[in-house]
């Protein structure tokens, strides 16, 4: 096997060529591209596509995932869906040695294919997944309690293209060097020295990915498919709430892998019983190399930790801060932030926490506004949002575990209440846990309370001395807690420049005055990048050359010619 261009022609890569061109030249422009649709409307997807997909999901319901691969013989099902719906499904069980094994035996055969066979047949995978969007989507709904819309799009189209980023990034890095160089030296009156040299693309070994309950494929999807890609196997362990939609996607990437003549095993479910911590002892046996992660900051801590002999990828939480200054469209601003606090509950890694606003108030287009004002605007577009029980679940979507609601119960203790969290009844689904998202007032030298994350629908708005104070408290609080996103407003470029110095000092992705249909908390593949490994937020990003590179080697061999 040999990297480079330099290899044999493989028909699933000549099938997709385009499509990787397209997002290699993507990659490096940096604008807006696609390769998924992200409207589930018929006339995209055909009239029948989302019945379809809706029945495929119900069929998996109340019985037994059809996966076939290595196990013990038992079942496992832990899933309980925030919309209330029984779920039930049952999953192979198997112990970490047993995976570890079967991963192992499938490495060989797929390193020495080469990197050009297997971008083919992980372009194929993806291809495969694409026709089962709606399956998928309706998979991470039930799982994650986003509204069906958003887990189309989120757990559907923008997974697809973070997976797709992530296959541009390893080919490009993996065929950086040709396969074979001629090397000829002059070595005085003697005929000179030559050798051929040949460069070896060579995988770590056996990696794990472990899954979040909220964006199962969204955060799985990148790790997954830059380790696969790169010639590792992959042991998928899910989230225990969210098996499903990672089920289905190893579902069909071993169908695809089959199909192409190479061992299935190189995709496997690790699904756990309850309290077995699987995903700790995977994470420590010494044959996985590779460990990505996205939740908890301890955890991710204890990974980084201890998995000493695994090159370790973490998304982690982080204090995502909105600073305030001024503003020449305040009602765009108010929803702007309105949405982003309203849109899955606050649910997601990038959703804003604390807003930074002077105690004396901004200056607007709608002339002087006070800081009680201020935050009023952005409490009553929430509520606004959320007013219609029909509507707005279609934005809320369901609160994914009981850990949300015990820090909406413990926020109710702290601060003022600028708008407080109501229970709503979900008109389609009587059983689904929903609750509109709350903002509290906090004093700026209350730093207990907003200097720790409170993930769900939990934002803070803080009077601070000033707009260079709001800066100063972002330093530190991104500096030592981390933040995936960071925002501004402002009409004063000397505060932009300010805010986004203040930005690269701490490494946190930074956007200015957003009002229209962008939102601090969305991220587009192929243009934005999702953390940045530059605070204690996530030490990888999605996806760049660091997140690809160190999961391979390059190793040569020389022979005198």
């Amino acid at each position: 096997m040999m990297a480079g261009m330099t290899e044999t022609p493989h028909p699933l890569y000549d099938r997709h060529a385009d499509t990787l061109d397209r997002a290699l030249t993507a990659i490096t422009e940096r604008g807006y591209w696609s390769a998924y649709p992200e409207s589930p409307s018929p006339r995209v997807y055909g009239e029948t596509a989302a019945a379809d997909g809706k029945a495929a999901f119900e069929a998996y319901l109340g019985g037994d995932f059809p996966l076939d691969q290595p196990g013990t013989g038992d079942r496992v099902a832990t899933e309980t869906s925030p919309f209330g719906v029984p779920l039930d499904v049952r999953y192979p069980h198997a112990g970490a040695d047993e995976l570890v094994a079967a991963a192992t035996a499938a490495l060989p055969a797929w390193r020495d294919a080469g990197p050009r066979a297997r971008v083919g047949v992980c372009l194929e995978i993806l291809d495969r997944l694409h026709k089962h969007i709606f399956e998928l989507a309706n998979a991470v709904q039930f799982t994650s309690g986003q509204a069906f819309v958003m887990a189309f799009q989120a757990g559907g189209a923008h997974a697809l293209d973070r997976a797709l980023e992530a296959l541009a990034y390893a080919y490009a890095e993996m065929t950086r060097h040709p396969g074979t160089a001629g090397w000829e030296k002059a070595a005085g009156k003697g005929d000179p020295l030559r050798m051929t040299k040949t460069f070896h693309v060579v995988p770590r070994g056996v990696s794990l990915v472990i899954g979040c309950n909220t964006f199962p494929t969204w955060n799985s999807y990148p790790g997954l498919f830059a380790s696969l890609v790169t010639g590792n196997p992959v042991i998928v362990k899910p989230h225990p709430r969210a098996v499903l939609p990672l089920a289905i996607t190893i579902r069909y990437a071993r169908e695809v892998l089959a199909e192409a003549g190479f061992d299935p095993n190189l995709v496997l479910l690790a699904a756990e019983a309850p309290g077995e911590k699987l995903a700790s002892t995977l994470a420590l046996h010494p044959a996985v190399k590779i460990v990505d992660f996205t939740g908890s900051t301890e955890y991710g801590d204890w990974l980084e930790a201890n998995a000493r002999q695994a090159a370790v990828y973490t998304e982690k939480a982080g204090l995502n801060t909105v600073v305030i200054d001024s503003t020449d469209d305040f009602a765009g601003m108010c929803r702007n932030l309105g949405f982003t606090l309203t849109l899955y509950s606050g649910q997601m890694c990038t959703t804003s926490q604390n807003i930074l606003i002077p105690a004396g108030g901004i200056e607007t287009d709608q002339g002087h506004k006070s800081f009680d004002e201020v935050a009023g605007g952005i409490a009553a577009a929430v509520g606004k949002l959320t007013a219609d029980p029909a509507r707005g679940v279609e934005l809320t979507g369901a609160v994914v575990n009981d850990g949300v609601l015990e820090r909406l119960d413990e926020v109710t203790k702290v601060g003022e209440p600028v708008l407080e969290s109501r229970t709503v009844e979900h008109p389609a689904f009587p059983g689904a846990v929903v609750r509109t998202p709350t903002v509290v007032k906090v004093g700026a030298d209350d730093t207990a309370t907003y200097g720790r994350e409170w993930f769900g629908p939990i934002s803070f708005v803080i009077p601070t001395d000033s707009t260079a104070h709001s800066l100063e408290i972002m330093r530190k609080t991104v500096g030592e807690k981390g933040a995936l996103t960071a925002g501004v407003y402002s009409t004063d470029e000397a505060v932009l420049d300010a805010a986004e110095a203040a930005a690269i000092e701490v490494g946190v992705h930074l956007s200015c005055n957003l009002t229209g249909g962008v939102f601090v908390n969305q991220s587009a593949a192929f243009s934005d990048f999702h953390g940045s490994g530059a605070n204690p937020a996530a030490n990888a990003a999605l996806t760049d050359g660091a997140y690809v590179a160190n999961r391979f080697r390059i190793v040569q061999s020389r022979r005198h010619s």
